[in-house]
């Protein structure tokens, strides 16, 4: 569906002169912000105007998933086509290496000016690094992103409007742009005066226990998404008022799951599974889709959306043809990898947030989870000291979790191979590795995880004696 804003020439800065027909791109990413928790996907207890707004007038993605529950991998995964693996970012605080090109690089080939802006985007390694570590980032020039951007700004998110501003700006006549904005919401320590969410309205996930806590945290979640919308709705008015949103393809989405147990710093859906809209006024259709989609995928599709190839290397596929309606074969499989988080060195207490290494692979209908460290005790990536999991740890002290969230969290060793029927376990709570009646299904994917851990070069054994 087509739309045009008439603009009147005087309001226009200078840059409605002359424009390329290649689209720009314009690339929005929130922080730790797992799917559903969106007004339009269906959590009717938050506010969520503007992308709800942008979804009706786009596409929007189901079935998005990130290819690791943590920020640093999943951006090099957004940032190359690739695994993080196969790009050797597995430690938190790994920069990008300088042999691998990132999406700005490919589409500065294509013509394009590019840019980044908002919270650190964590592909530089350590903002504030130590002597020793500084020696070597300048001894072997690992800080990469100042030459392969025209444009850098590291700034609190209030501020991305007008370095959107700025950056536009700088665009030369006639010069398609590519622009990565990044936001800080809903990263934890959530700001209490975000937002305003009644906790008792919040619709529970089946693997968060109702307690007070648990509630009071997501409604600071959810809070911090509010104010997201908002920032959100800022940036696209500077695009509107720019007059190049008729041309302009917006991709908004998370770059993990939510820092809950069961989330970020896990495989589970609630680490991986994110709100994915999308937005081309002169060429996108309209409409919802279920198709699995891989963090893997962002850079193909904006190769291809600026009239390149993608490098047949490149395990990520262009989605492209969903959003202007050409062919395309959905995925059988996503693929996500656990490597380590934090920057605290590792030591015989480390648990699983700080240092916890696993594979998945998921399809429409299940997940398998090959857990490599599954004696390391499990405890949720950043939200440790927070009323949600004091209070289910107090729960399992006492006895009085649910089974399947006592197993869920609490069991020793936890099991090497997990096994789910997400049509009828979406909480991932019931262990089907194992089980005769679904032999058949995990030796299938364990056969696809394997692949892929062979092509990734991945450190880890696979899950196969073979």
């Amino acid at each position: 569906m087509t739309r045009r804003n008439l603009l009147a020439g005087a309001a226009a800065p200078a840059i409605l002169r002359k424009q390329s027909p290649k689209p720009n791109i314009l690339f929005l990413l929130s922080d730790d912000h797992s799917y559903p928790y969106l007004g339009v996907y269906g959590a009717k207890w938050m506010s969520t105007p503007t992308l709800d707004r942008l979804a009706a007038e786009g596409m929007r993605f189901d079935r998005a998933f990130t290819a690791s529950p943590q920020c640093v991998p999943s951006r090099a995964a957004f940032m190359t086509g690739c695994s993080p693996v196969a790009v050797r970012v597995g430690r938190f605080n790994t920069p990008l290496p300088p042999e691998i090109k990132s999406c700005p690089e490919y589409l500065r080939e294509l013509g394009y000016y590019t840019g980044v802006c908002g919270r650190y985007f964590h592909l530089d390694g350590v903002i504030k690094a130590g002597p020793i570590t500084q020696q070597v980032y300048e001894k072997y020039r690992l800080k990469t992103w100042s030459r392969r951007v025209d444009y850098l700004d590291v700034s609190p998110q209030a501020q991305t409007p007008a370095k959107f501003r700025e950056f536009l700006s700088r665009v030369p006549s006639n010069t398609p742009w590519f622009f990565w904005i990044n936001f800080s919401d809903p990263h934890h320590v959530w700001d209490k005066n975000a937002g305003r969410v009644d906790p008792k309205a919040i619709e529970l996930p089946p693997h968060l226990p109702d307690l007070p806590g648990v509630r009071e945290d997501l409604a600071l979640y959810c809070g911090e998404i509010e104010r997201l919308d908002t920032l959100v709705a800022e940036n696209l008015e500077v695009l509107r008022k720019s007059g190049q949103e008729e041309n302009t393809l917006v991709v908004f989405m998370g770059d993990n799951g939510m820092a809950f147990p069961h989330g970020k710093g896990s495989l589970y859906d609630p680490g991986l599974h994110v709100p994915l809209i999308v937005r081309w006024p002169v060429r996108g259709r309209t409409g919802v889709t279920r198709a699995l989609i891989s963090g893997e995928d962002i850079t193909p599709t904006f190769i291809e959306a600026a009239g390149g190839k993608p490098p047949e290397a490149m395990t990520g596929r262009s989605f492209l043809p969903l959003i202007t309606g050409g062919p395309y074969e959905p995925r059988k499989y996503i693929f996500a990898q656990r490597l380590h988080h934090g920057n605290s060195p590792f030591t015989a207490s480390t648990k699983s947030a700080g240092f916890d290494l696993g594979r998945c692979v998921r399809s429409e209908r299940w997940k398998l989870i090959y857990n490599c460290t599954p004696h390391m005790e499990y405890q949720p990536t950043d939200s440790a000291r927070d009323p949600s999991w004091q209070q289910i740890v107090n729960a399992h002290n006492e006895g009085k979790l649910p089974a399947a969230i006592e197993r869920a969290y609490f069991q020793k060793p936890r099991p090497v191979l997990e096994l789910y029927d997400l049509d009828n376990d979406p909480g991932e709570l019931n262990n089907l590795a194992g089980e005769p009646s679904t032999k058949a299904v995990q030796q299938e994917l364990i056969a696809a995880l394997t692949e892929k851990m062979i092509i990734d070069f991945d450190f880890l054994p696979p899950p196969t004696a073979d």
